[in-house]
């Protein structure tokens, strides 16, 4: 009798809200129609918050920035308001119940993040425009809190690794095939590859970057033998869509970023020694040193400009003679090292570079794309425009973060000891290093697309360093008793 009552209160409910929604949508009222999707968002987030961590993965490669509607809101839609949404739960949680796994809050990474985001505040309140450099701060927020600190607890469970990275490339495989056939109509040409995967992604640069990150994502579950024969034939053909995705972005910092990481792979995998690489590093250096002079002369007689030729785009990296791209990286950094020297400690206020760096600028460094108005983008490196917004320990805060995470996938490939888990470990790595050689030459860390899997590909490294050891520590003890 009570289960017809409820049903009763499900039918009459039911009823009720299509009744109320007809009436909204004959007076074009369409906001009512949201009202489902926002309970079942809440029901996610307070009883099974791992399930929407996933969604947000999915839509991140679909989300939109409703500025680019001319709406003057600069929110991607409709990742962002769920991150916060994830974020103020996770806080209130924190504050009421208290409960979370203290070794994530001693892990060395979880450490320098902390004091990462505390220097982020610290220069809030010193900046220039503290109303930015607090939304700035925010917007960091909702990434790091969802994707790192409730990343690590998602990814105690090793399927969920899995999940997050084929719900983001399942996703960003509908972006590639829509961006490639917007290509197609203007011929594949290296002038449209700036602009046709939009409104999806700002421009083919960032676009670069998240297909460098998991073409080795693609490429690993080819051969993990534990997959079934149709995940492995499913990740060639993402793996080839990918290639062909990154070869007609167009993007030299995204091939330059996979080139690099090769190396790494390899030096990896045939455990050459860290004291034969750092010599190498070094003796690159001396040489450099010495012979500076002939290789700024050689650089500067190099005019060759973006081209449809691959091998002419490949020669116009190293243009600073004439490549606008290229001179107005440079402007910019220019620019964020003056604006350094004028505030050290404290910087100008996180996401503050694009409103001040105009007067910094010097007339005979500009381009044909500067501008003052400060609507055309940041720095344009993830290490120098800390260094004006956050002065030097916002930078040294980034390069450790970088330096951690390496140490740490590196002792962790050595540690593990399934070839599954060094597979996984290996590949997280040198996705994330792609992403660090890309921030040389660009910054997308205050955007969803790049920010999701950046923190979330961290997040799995901890996981892995404080979980799946003494996991498999655990299993072989077990083994052994039974066999004993």
């Amino acid at each position: 009798m009570l289960d017809k009552l409820k049903i009763k209160w499900v039918y009459a409910i039911s009823a009720i809200f299509i009744v109320l929604n007809s009436i909204f949508i004959i007076n074009e009222l369409y906001w009512f129609c949201l009202i489902p999707v926002i309970l079942l968002i809440l029901l996610f987030l307070f009883f099974s918050v791992d399930i929407l961590l996933l969604l947000i993965v999915f839509f991140t490669p679909l989300s939109v920035n409703l500025s680019d509607f001319d709406l003057n809101v600069g929110v991607f839609i409709p990742t962002e308001p769920l991150l916060f949404c994830v974020m103020l739960m996770f806080l209130f949680s924190i504050a009421f119940r208290g409960r979370y796994d203290s070794k994530i809050f001693k892990h060395p990474i979880s450490v320098i993040i902390i004091i990462y985001i505390t220097w982020i505040f610290i220069t809030s309140i010193t900046s220039s425009m503290p109303v930015v450099s607090f939304k700035f701060l925010v917007s960091k927020l909702w990434f790091i809190i969802p994707f790192y600190f409730l990343g690590i607890q998602l990814f105690k469970e090793q399927k969920n690794f899995k999940r997050f990275i084929w719900l983001y490339m399942i996703a960003f495989c509908v972006v590639i095939g829509y961006t490639i056939y917007n290509h197609s109509i203007y011929g594949f040409d290296e002038q449209s590859s700036h602009w046709v995967m939009s409104p999806f992604y700002n421009d083919h640069t960032s676009y670069g970057a998240l297909l460098a990150m998991f073409i080795p994502f693609s490429f690993a579950f080819i051969f993990n033998k534990k997959e079934s024969k149709s995940i492995r034939v499913s990740s060639l053909f993402v793996f080839i869509l990918l290639c062909v995705a990154v070869v007609l972005s167009y993007s030299r910092a995204a091939w330059l970023s996979l080139a690099i990481a090769l190396i790494v792979f390899l030096i990896l995998k045939l455990k050459i020694n860290y004291k034969v690489v750092i010599g190498g590093i070094i003796a690159l250096s001396a040489v450099f040193l010495i012979y500076r002079e002939d290789i700024y002369r050689d650089i500067e007689k190099n005019k060759q400009d973006s081209s449809k030729d691959y091998v002419k785009h490949i020669q116009s990296m190293s243009n600073i003679s004439s490549d606008a791209s290229n001179l107005e990286r440079i402007n910019r950094w220019k620019s964020a090292l003056r604006m350094f020297k004028l505030r050290p400690v404290f910087g100008w206020g996180p996401g503050t570079y694009q409103f001040k760096y105009a007067p910094f600028q010097h007339s005979n460094e500009k381009t044909i794309i500067s501008t003052n108005a400060g609507d055309m983008g940041n720095a344009h490196s993830e290490y120098i425009g800390p260094l004006a917004e956050e002065g030097i320990i916002g930078t040294l805060s980034m390069l450790a973060i970088v330096l951690i995470v390496i140490y740490t996938g590196v002792k962790l490939y050595k540690r593990v000891d399934t070839k599954e888990l060094r597979l996984i470990t290996i590949t997280i790595l040198v996705s994330l290093i792609t992403y660090f050689i890309h921030g040389l030459l660009n910054n997308f860390l205050d955007t969803d697309k790049a920010s999701v899997p950046f923190w979330g590909m961290i997040a799995m490294l901890v996981a892995l360093d404080i979980y799946y050891p003494k996991k498999e520590a655990a299993k072989k003890n077990i083994e052994k008793k039974v066999s004993e």
